[in-house]
């Protein structure tokens, strides 16, 4: 007796793109009409824009942790789980489960949404010296190390060791670097009053970054605006410079400088997952190049998005031009692959991905932030406003809203306590020990596992 079996869709990454198509799909498919699998480590969505509020204290990292298990029409299976490669012929992808286990999940269509992960270069001792900012647990840990330094240069004796804890290095004049140094300039020079040891002045910050230009994509007013906001704050900002080499206790910067410090933060920017290079596709700028319908030429029932993915940018109207890898457009990329995926389910042909850019947002902290909501420039508490409430709407859940309107509430009015809560280990963790990287199957490494044969380093 022949037995038909629903169509299996597997939905990889839980980012922002990847929860907006899974969510689409439990509202919009029949009960019986298809199997729904979403395939990330975390059974939460992390609200990325705001994790430098994390490390900085104002928010609780739970806050911006998204339960998947909330949704009233929860009907997808969670596999516990990275992917880690991806057979396109025999379309199965290879999962490493939460306790190392390697499994097979086939499918029939599959979305790509495995995100980013920081990207970084052959710089001596960086992945063994810096910290990223682009998991809860780095901003969790980033805050506890940060404490610590406080701490550690009250408890010394030494001049030297506490003006080296107390200088602290930020590399990436984008959104993430501008963020971080902003909001946790502002924690230690909060902090720094609990200690009367030691002497304010000693506390340095340094936010470098290669480009002329501080956040280019906010134009040249903004861009200075922000620049001077940082400086006023004592924030010494170095463009057309970047990290020469790292070490445990200084940083050589490209201009000649040598930096003694313990803090060294990388945000220069985001590369596709490795997933992508399994795949053995064709790339733009190392994310996998797909059509305005976010398929995969040549391959059918193979959709990406988000940050993973250059989707062309219909909107601009420009040869070549493709999304840039933002939250706004990650969640409208997975509203549409998911109908496209109900689209080619049901027979019926797909729609290209279409969004005009409604704007961006930079908080800065405090009372300052620069926005650009619909190309209307804005600065200090309008622009701050702007950027809270695009932020707050922006949360999925209710649960969320209320928490992060509770801690944003709470921080204005009681302040930070600076409490270490415990991350910050014996055994130092730097960014090389957080995102992964080494875990990807090579092509071969796929192919050998899904036909059940074995490779050496596998």
């Amino acid at each position: 007796m022949n037995t038909v079996t629903r169509p299996r869709i597997l939905v990889v990454g839980a980012g922002f793109a990847g929860v907006e198509c899974v969510r689409r799909l439990e509202r919009k498919l029949a009960p019986d009409e298809a199997d729904v699998t979403l395939v990330t480590p975390f059974s939460y969505q992390l609200y990325l824009p705001l994790l430098p509020q994390v490390a900085s204290g104002v928010l609780t990292p739970q806050s911006i942790a998204l339960s998947l298990r909330r949704s009233s029409k929860y009907r997808t299976r969670i596999l516990p789980g990275g992917a880690i490669g991806v057979d396109l012929k025999a379309k199965v992808c290879v999962v490493r489960t939460i306790t190392d286990k390697i499994v097979n999940e086939p499918y029939d269509y599959i979305v790509l949404a495995p995100g980013s992960v920081t990207r970084t270069f052959d710089i001596p001792g960086l992945v063994e010296h810096a910290f990223g900012m682009k998991t809860l647990a780095e901003a969790a840990y980033i805050r506890d190390h940060v404490i610590s330094q406080l701490d550690l240069a009250d408890a010394s004796d030494d001049p030297a060791e506490r003006a080296a804890r107390l200088q602290f290095v930020v590399v990436g004049g984008g959104y993430a670097g501008t963020e971080t140094a902003a909001c946790l300039q502002r924690l230690t020079h909060a902090a720094v009053r609990r200690y009367p040891r030691l002497d304010p002045g000693l506390i340095k910050w340094h936010l470098i970054d290669i480009a002329p230009k501080l956040m280019p994509e906010l134009g040249d007013k903004l861009g200075r605006s922000a620049q001077e906001v940082l400086k006023r704050r004592g924030i010494d900002v170095s463009l057309g410079v970047s990290i020469d080499k790292a070490g445990a206790e200084e940083v050589t910067f490209t201009d000649g400088r040598v930096v003694p410090t313990h803090t060294l933060i990388w945000t220069a920017g985001v590369a596709a997952s490795p997933l992508i290079a399994t795949l053995g596709a064709e790339t733009v700028r190392g994310r996998l190049a797909v059509t305005a319908e976010m398929c995969l030429p040549g391959n059918d029932g193979v959709f990406a998005l988000g940050d993973a993915a250059a989707v062309p940018d219909e909107a601009k109207g420009q040869q070549g031009a493709v999304c840039p890898p933002t939250a706004q457009h990650a969640m409208r990329q997975g509203s549409k692959v998911a109908d496209n995926v109900i689209a080619t389910l049901r027979g019926r042909p797909m729609e290209p991905y279409v969004h005009k850019d409604l704007g961006l947002v930079v908080d800065l902290g405090g009372k300052d932030a620069v926005s650009k909501p619909l190309g209307v420039e804005l600065r200090g508490l309008p622009a701050q406003a702007v950027a809270r409430g695009y932020h707050w709407s922006a949360l999925r859940t209710g649960v969320a809203k209320t928490r992060v309107m509770t801690n944003w509430l709470l921080n204005a009015v009681a302040g930070d306590d600076f409490v270490r809560t415990g991350f910050q280990a014996r055994k130092p963790a730097r960014l090389k020990d957080f995102e992964y990287t080494d875990s990807y199957l090579t092509p071969e490494q796929v192919r050998a596992r899904v036909e059940g044969r074995e490779l050496e380093d596998s």
